[in-house]
């Protein structure tokens, strides 16, 4: 049932040091798509100025570890910026989400890692997705409708204690039945805290969707924080870490992007590459394609 609102075949191209390409964002037709299969161009320009996930360098510097990467070609992207962002329903099942009619992103991560605080960055809504100090608060499936034609979607935190072992267990059914049959399920980012070393629960779930080929990205949040003394520096080492021991179950990572809800970093990466899988969604009308092409 629906509740009142929570306190929300393509062949895969790897690369290790793809060149940056220019294109047009304006520009949008079918020589974009390779077949069905959907590959995106890291290092493409969005119209905001950025880089497109995942090879954006917020310190300018070229010498970082390259790692293999999955690549995607994409639509160039069309409706970009976040017009309208409401609020839509809360569930305790899959079963009660909305009709599988608009694409889905869905937002999952450890318990306080930023899931509402992102959301609310994306969409320029400070209140959207309420955020909350404490821990496991989210515990439902909240759906948010942008421009009326797609969905974000905040997932309950894993990973939190005080919510009992039947609390977690009952969380991690529902939320991994819906990325299993969930058919408009477009991408799922994992949002990863980039100023803490890597946690083992964060690359068993990637580890998990891999298996499940669900196809995500990596989001390390909280790039600009100074947790007792911690450098941005030892945030690159620490996302750094965490590629390292992914790849070690891995043959290549999924795209990521760097993120701070503080400072805004990221948002022009996300929300283009969202609006690339927006295109293909509707000009495939197959959203199988994408999952296919992505794992």
């Amino acid at each position: 049932m629906a509740l009142e609102r929570d306190a929300e075949p393509a062949q895969p191209v790897v690369t290790s040091s793809p060149d940056a390409v220019t294109h047009d964002p304006e520009q949008d037709s079918d020589s974009d798509l390779d077949g069905d299969g959907f590959l995106i161009e890291a290092g493409d320009v969005n119209e905001e100025g950025g880089q497109d996930l995942d090879h954006a360098d917020p310190d300018g510097d070229d010498d970082e570890v390259a790692f293999p990467e999955i690549q995607f070609n994409l639509p160039n992207p069309t409706n970009v910026k976040v017009k309208t962002a409401e609020y839509l329903q809360s569930c305790v099942t899959v079963s009660d989400c909305p009709t599988p009619r608009f694409p889905e992103f869905a937002v999952i991560g450890r318990s306080n890692v930023g899931k509402s605080s992102l959301i609310n960055m994306l969409t320029g809504r400070k209140d959207l997705a309420l955020v909350s100090k404490q821990p496991g608060k989210t515990k439902c499936i909240n759906h948010f409708l942008i421009n009326g034609s797609w969905y974000f979607v905040d997932l309950p935190g894993y990973g939190f204690a005080k919510v009992g072992v039947q609390g977690r267990q009952q969380f991690d059914t529902f939320t991994r039945e819906y990325f299993k049959t969930r058919p408009n399920l477009a991408m799922v980012f994992l949002l990863v805290d980039a100023s803490i070393p890597p946690q083992k629960i964060d690359l068993e779930y990637a580890n998990w969707l891999t298996d499940n080929e669900v196809p995500f990205t990596l989001v390390f949040t909280k790039v600009d924080k100074r947790r007792k003394g911690v450098s941005s520096s030892a945030c690159d080492s620490h996302v750094t870490a965490f590629k390292r021991a992914l790849l070690q179950d891995l043959a290549f990572l999924p795209p990521s992007v760097l993120t701070s809800c503080a400072k805004g970093l990221g948002r022009g990466e996300m929300l283009n590459f969202i609006a690339r899988l927006r295109v293909a969604f509707e000009k495939s009308g197959r959203l199988l394609a994408i999952r296919q092409g992505m794992m």
